[in-house]
Formats: structure tokens, sequence, C-alpha cells
């Protein structure tokens, strides 16, 4: 059983700041850098993600720890991945500091999320992240596909972003991101977060999106090759599918075979058929 009886202090505004003057640390939007630094938001974010005690948690981009703490309450081991070596080099002192009961069951990784081949210690069940907004749908996507250990999870993005992830086919928003985290997961949006709650206020909305791993389409695609589909399928979105395949199947005739033999009307377009669909469409492919 976890230990709670004495959880982890989380940190508030003048902690943050605190934690963020010890580095003379200014905030970059190339690394897409908002800390969160209001305690209720972080502990909401772990509430809505469903993660228990028996979970191992794999959390990417930490920053300073906000969230990290609030995991700690909760969570079996918390895996922070974390690519800047400032903030990476810090954590541990500030989890030993503010969650010193819950120290031992944490670890920070220095290493750029995109490029990770591992994750050390028992396989993660649960992904729980203020992911950074500009890079944040390849690394959702690359996460999944590394560790097929993963259930479930929750993560915060920029809302137009979460809108995207969550969308069903014949919506506005739907795209690529909607198909492809649809191979591995059922995607819902969980709600909004307020820009109030940063340091630095960032200049867009935020939106958490929650997530439940499922089994991808049964096919004889390699994902790869759906994935590929998909991105050609939406690459001039208002093509009908039998034209905006073409390029990748050599000929119109071979794009129609395909749409045919997959049971999808080659006059559609790609935003309102679903990942299945592409699945069978890559079947058919001539590749």
């Amino acid at each position: 059983m976890t230990d709670t009886s004495a959880g982890p202090r989380l940190l508030g505004p003048a902690d943050v700041r605190q934690l963020a003057a010890r580095l003379d640390l200014r905030p970059t939007k190339q690394r897409g850098q908002n800390f969160v630094i209001d305690a209720n938001t972080v502990r909401r974010i772990v509430r809505d993600s469903g993660i228990g005690e028996t979970d191992v948690v794999v959390e990417v981009g930490p920053g300073l720890g906000s969230l990290t703490l609030a995991l700690l309450e909760v969570a079996r081991r918390v895996v922070a991945i974390e690519v800047d070596p400032l903030l990476a080099g810090l954590l541990p002192e500030t989890i030993a500091t503010y969650a010193p009961n819950q120290a031992d069951r944490f670890e920070v990784v220095l290493a750029d999320a995109m490029r990770i081949e591992e994750v050390p210690g028992p396989p993660p069940t649960a992904l729980v992240a203020n992911l950074p907004y500009n890079v944040s749908v390849p690394v959702l996507l690359h996460m999944l596909a590394l560790l097929p250990s993963l259930d479930h999870g929750l993560v915060m993005v920029q809302a137009e972003v979460a809108d995207r992830l969550a969308a069903p086919p014949g919506s506005k928003t739907y795209g690529v991101p909607s198909v492809k985290a649809a191979w591995y997961a059922d995607v819902r949006r969980a709600g909004a977060v307020g820009r109030n709650v940063f340091w630095p206020a960032p200049n867009v909305d935020s939106g958490l999106v929650a997530w439940t791993r499922r089994e991808p389409p049964a096919t004889t695609a390699t994902r790869e090759q759906v994935f590929t589909v998909v991105d050609a399928a939406f690459a001039q979105r208002r093509k009908q599918l039998r034209s905006a395949l073409r390029p990748l199947a050599g000929s119109s005739e071979a794009a129609e075979s395909a749409l045919v033999g997959a049971g999808v009307d080659p006059t559609a377009r790609g935003e309102v058929i679903r990942v299945e669909d592409y699945a069978r469409i890559a079947e058919g492919m001539p590749w």
C-alpha cells in the first residue's frame, strides 16, 4: 500500500518562482515552458487521469516539479523525462525537499522524449503530463508507440490540439492527429484549463485529453503503412481520396482499386473515414 500519511507538499506561485530564481531560469517559448503554479490544477489532473496506487507513471516535461509532486501523492512510481539539464538536475532535490517520504519512488531521466528509446524500471502503466505545447502530438504518439504497457493517461495540451486529438470522423477538427491517436487508444476531451494557473501565462488556452489503450485495427498492413496513407489523405484536405492517394498509389486506377477494395467511396474525403477504414485502404495499396 502507498503511504500517503505524510504526502508531498505541492508547489505554489512563490515556490515556483523561488525554484526558477535558483536556476536563473527564464522560461522559453522555444521549449514551451509554462509552469503550473496552482496546486488545485495539478490535483485535478491527477484525479481526472484515473491513476491509482499500483500505477507506474511516466511524465514528460516535469519542469520544476509541480505535477510530479501531485503524482507522487498517488502513484506507485513516477519516472520524469526532462530535456533541460538544469531542470533535470534540480528535480531530485525538489522531490527530496517537498516529498521526502516519496523520494524513493521517483526517478528523473535526462532525455528528449521524442528520441528516448526506453524508460528505466518497471513498465509504465500510465502517461500523465503537461506536454510541451510545440511538440505535444509527436511526443504523445512516440510514447504510445514506444511503451505498449501504457494502459491509460491524461495530457494537458493546447486547447486546439486537444480538440484535434479527440475529434470524431466528420468533424471540422478531425485530422492526422485524430486518426493516429485513434490507432492506439480511445481518446476524449477531459476539460479546459485557464491561463492564470501558469507562470508565465501562455497566450493560448489549454485543454485536457484523456485516453484508454485499445487494440489497433486488425490488419495485414503495418502501422507505418497505415500512417503513410493517413498523411497522404490529409496532405490536401479538400481533395477526394482517389486524387489525394494517387501519388502514393502510383496511378488513379491503383488508388481507386485500393479504396473500392476497402469498401470506401473513392469520392469521399479523408476527414470522414475512421482509422479502421485507413487500415483497409493500406492493405490494398501497391507497396
